[in-house]
Parts: structure tokens; C-alpha cells; sequence
């Protein structure tokens, strides 16, 4: 999405999540300063990943987002809120059959995959 401050656009992250079919999908809804703002749909795990230079907010929408450490698991719920600070290893999934999240993170994030 382009940002035009003379002309603002309207998001509605929970029509768009409605018509995503696909078993992960990750969409820019926007841009606030310099972080973006991301929708995460999903019905699989993720993989293991760090951000090296952002911490990453997630806000649940949908569902129940189960965010994944080394040494324990946080369930996210709508209207809950989880940071991962920088460099922190961490993988995502859906608690049930699909979850949808917010999630921001600096423009241009670093993400590192782990084998």
C-alpha cells in the first residue's frame, strides 16, 4: 500500500482476512513512521526465525496464535498483545484450525532463518 497523507486509506483487515484461502499468508496493511503493519493468516507453523534488528508486536485478532521459544509457549488471544524483542528466536502457529494476527515491525526487518 502507498501512503498519501492527502488521502488516507481505508483498511479492513478482517474482510481481507476473510478471503485469504491459503495456508499462510502475510500482507502489508500499511506503514506508521518506520515500522509496518503486517496481517498474518495462518493454519500451519511457521518456522523458527529472529528479527536481528526489530522487536516484533504481535495483537491477535482471530483464533488463538501460539508463539513458540526455546524454553516456552505464550497463547495469544484477540485483543492480546506479545512483543518478541530483537534477535529472539521464535516460530508461530495457530492454537485450532486458523489464527489471524496483527503484527508490526521495523520497515525492512532482518529475518533469519534457523535449519
Amino acid at each position: 500500500m502507498t501512503k498519501d497523507a492527502a488521502h488516507p486509506a481505508l483498511v479492513d483487515p478482517g474482510a481481507l482476512s476473510a478471503s485469504v484461502a491459503d495456508p499462510y499468508r502475510n500482507v502489508s496493511l500499511g506503514v506508521v513512521n518506520d515500522h509496518e503493519i503486517r496481517m498474518s493468516v495462518m493454519t500451519q507453523q511457521f518456522q523458527w526465525h529472529h528479527h536481528p534488528n526489530s522487536d516484533e508486536t504481535f495483537i491477535g485478532v482471530q483464533g488463538e496464535l501460539i508463539v513458540e521459544f526455546s524454553d516456552r509457549e505464550i497463547v495469544v488471544k484477540p485483543g492480546q498483545i506479545l512483543t518478541v524483542p530483537a534477535g529472539t528466536l521464535h516460530r508461530t502457529r495457530p492454537a485450532g484450525t486458523r489464527s489471524v494476527n496483527l503484527t508490526f515491525e521495523r520497515i525492512g526487518a532482518d529475518t533469519i532463518f534457523e535449519e
